[in-house]
């Protein structure tokens, strides 16, 4: 079976290192030539065919015509062409194009800023109800910080409207929310299945879509509860899709297909977990892209509006659109204040969730299952289970684990 393996494995690899810059290996696993990427597709034929025709055609056909192309969207490069996710280009073309275009008149501001919110919270919905994963929230974020410097650099520190004290705060907190974006992206406390449970044998098993292994896990279940000297296990704390018993406060992310320990929720924006090791530092980017965004704020609105106040002029700025320099920079203020209002409003509930000890994984639970009740207006659900007070509940965040090793469930059993 070794050898076999071996065979295989070098065989593979012989495969992929005799493509060219411009071949890729579909997902059929046939070679593919990028001069032939729109050919030979037949969910596409068949979806435009019906459009001609003005026939409807199923969802599924469009789904796989949409998939097959995703697929294909590829670049030339060494041994092969490498695949390009499609949701990292509408970020990159759109919001420079929208922001220009907004920048005309002050109608057209009214219109696209409008629309971009309500956009993106349609885009999510729709990921979220599917629970599937997509890049567009992350790229869209990533470019936003980098473009809004950008706009701040180009038309603030080169034209000599501020100077090196504000320029050096504004990149010192640029980079310290990058470095916090790293730091939030790392294992946020994936739990995994120790050597006596993985030592089990089960009955019957099969793949999953999400590349986990499914079992019969009435069975499975029962033996790890021997295994461990228990005489069962409850339902709550098991785990079907990884197999494995939870601890108190975990949940299984369908997005990530993995559990994670004390999960708080699933950020799209990062495109991770948020759990027991980077929760700290989620609530410290949060910050820090709040200090640092409210500051460029203020440094480009005193410019372009002096004499006023910063919340007037954010709303009546005489001459702002005389120029195209300035009706841009002015356009981007709005852009960020809206992120930045949005932004604060997900910091607000973290604090709020802290300080009451629930995470929002167990409010939405607590909601559904009506063993919670709403409290400050509804910004914050209270289920007393875990509420020891302001201070306890602080000290009990702030002294969560930050070390980066994979929990075992040998260690929660």
């Amino acid at each position: 079976m070794g050898g076999k393996a071996k065979r295989k494995s070098r065989s593979e690899s012989e495969h992929e290192d005799g493509l060219c810059c411009c071949e890729y290996i579909n997902q059929n696993g046939q070679r593919s030539h990028l001069a032939a990427c729109l050919c030979d597709c037949a969910d596409l034929d068949e979806a435009c065919d019906g459009w001609i025709m003005c026939k409807p055609s199923e969802p599924q056909v469009w789904a796989r015509a949409v998939e097959t192309a995703a697929d294909r969207f590829r670049v030339p490069w060494i041994r092969g062409a490498k695949k390009v996710d499609v949701s990292l280009i509408p970020p990159l073309l759109l919001l420079p194009i929208c922001l220009h275009i907004a920048a005309l008149h002050i109608l057209l501001a009214v219109v696209i800023l409008t629309s971009l919110p309500v956009l993106v919270i349609w885009y999510y919905h729709l990921t979220h109800q599917r629970k599937g994963k997509t890049l567009l929230f992350l790229s869209l974020a990533l470019f936003s910080l980098g473009y809004m410097y950008y706009t701040f650099v180009q038309e603030m520190f080169y034209k000599s409207n501020i100077g090196w004290g504000h320029f050096s705060v504004i990149s010192c907190g640029l980079l310290l929310t990058i470095l916090f974006l790293v730091k939030a992206k790392q294992d946020p406390g994936y739990l995994i299945r120790s050597e006596k449970t993985t030592s089990i044998k089960p009955e019957a098993s099969h793949e999953l879509a999400n590349g986990f292994q499914s079992v019969r896990s009435a069975s499975l279940k029962e033996d790890i509860a021997l295994l461990y000297g228990e005489s069962q296990i409850p339902e709550k704390n098991w785990c079907n899709t990884c197999q494995l018993i939870k601890p108190p406060r975990s949940g299984h992310c369908r997005i990530c297909g993995a559990c994670v320990r004390r999960m708080d929720h699933h950020c799209v924006w990062i495109n991770n977990c948020i759990g027991e090791q980077n929760h700290k530092f989620f609530i410290l980017l949060l910050l820090l892209f709040q200090f640092t965004s409210i500051y460029g704020i203020t440094v480009t609105l005193r410019m372009i509006c002096r004499g006023q106040s910063i919340f007037t002029a954010l709303l009546y700025c005489p001459g702002v659109y005389a120029e195209y320099s300035s009706s841009f920079a002015f356009t981007c203020v709005w852009y960020c204040t809206i992120v930045t209002a949005g932004m604060a409003y997900v910091l607000l509930i973290q604090l709020l969730n802290i300080s009451y000890n629930i995470t929002e994984r167990e409010a939405r639970i607590a909601l559904r299952e009506k063993t919670g009740r709403r409290i400050l207006g509804g910004l914050v659900v209270d289920t007393g289970r875990y509420n020891h007070g302001f201070f306890q509940n602080w000290l009990h965040f702030l002294s969560l684990e930050s070390h980066t090793a994979r929990y075992d469930v040998t260690d929660i059993v």
